[in-house]
């Protein structure tokens, strides 16, 4: 006799209490009552074979089986939530609108500065498409189904993805005229050992391969570190020092200044990326169509997002 495969709300439920931290959490989450979500555990460990959490009084403490199976269930919950997608958006509606979810990624600045306004845009022409807009700086996978379209500051790698080059996305150092008044404005990097800068505060591949381009900076004192670009836009506006944004960005706002331009311009090479199995998704289709044209001339500085 075979025991029946777990089905995929035991998994939901495991996700979200190993999320959570409590039977309550979970079924609050879930929409669920708490013996439901109790019972979801009790018989994913019993047809699993293992323990997955402690019991204590503190909630629930996830054991390394645990931990060990929580890949695996995101890959669950991922394909899952990519297949509810790809079948609310199949076709039309009665009326010939477009219809369904599309998954959008791209960086915290690019998305809340850029691509939100776009986004509204697209909403007045096909007011049946829901977009899940997913701000992370990190590269989602599109093979997953992570996501269905990407802003990437690189080109795509994989060939099953379909590809878009938007342009040249420019960044450069500004800073608020208020702060300028008060220390002056730099116009060699020798000027821009005696201000305060806003730096990232984790070193990755990205910053290591700008480092030469701003050896430069090197003497200047740091006044904030941060890893998220909306914290460093937002410091740059609030007056607190000298930082990186994109350029666009900044000639929205007649009080932020562009620095030392002839010295520092770093161009991000910025694409659009889809599945091409995607392409005839009329929701995706009219998603990836309507950001490419609204990048391009937002790269281009033929159209500012806002």
């Amino acid at each position: 006799m075979t025991t029946a495969e777990p089905n995929w709300d035991l998994y939901r439920s495991f996700l979200s209490v190993l999320r959570e931290g409590s039977l309550s959490g979970a079924a609050r989450a879930l929409g669920l009552t708490q013996p439901t979500v109790g019972r979801h555990i009790d018989a994913l460990e019993q047809a699993l074979g293992m323990s997955l959490f402690t019991r204590s009084q503190a909630g629930f403490i996830a054991t390394d089986d645990a931990w060990a199976l929580q890949p695996y269930a995101e890959t669950l919950a991922a394909t899952s939530a990519a297949l509810l997608r790809a079948a609310s958006a199949r076709g039309r509606g009665v009326d010939d609108t477009i219809t369904g979810s599309v998954r959008v990624t791209a960086s915290e600045a690019m998305g809340v500065e850029v691509l939100t306004p776009m986004l509204a845009r697209l909403r007045d022409s096909h007011p049946g498409i829901t977009v899940e807009l997913s701000l992370s700086n990190r590269i989602e996978n599109l093979l997953r189904r992570d996501a269905d379209i990407a802003v990437r500051m690189q080109r795509p790698e994989q060939d099953v993805l379909v590809a878009r080059r938007i342009g040249n996305i420019d960044l450069g150092l500004h800073a608020h005229r208020d702060y300028l008044e008060r220390h002056g404005t730099p116009r060699t990097w020798e000027d821009m050992a005696g201000h305060a800068l806003i730096r990232v505060d984790t070193e990755n591949a990205f910053t290591r391969k700008l480092a030469p381009l701003l050896a430069g900076l090197a003497s200047s004192r740091a006044a904030l570190r941060s890893d998220s670009d909306l914290v460093h836009l937002s410091a740059i506006r609030a007056g607190m020092g000298i930082g990186i944004c994109q350029v666009r960005l900044a000639q929205r706002d007649p009080a932020l200044v562009r620095l030392l331009p002839d010295l520092l311009t770093i161009p991000l090479d910025t694409w659009l990326a889809m599945h091409e199995n995607l392409r005839t998704n009329p929701a995706c289709a009219a998603t990836f169509a309507a950001l490419a044209e609204a990048l391009t001339a937002y790269a281009a500085g033929t159209a500012f997002a806002g």
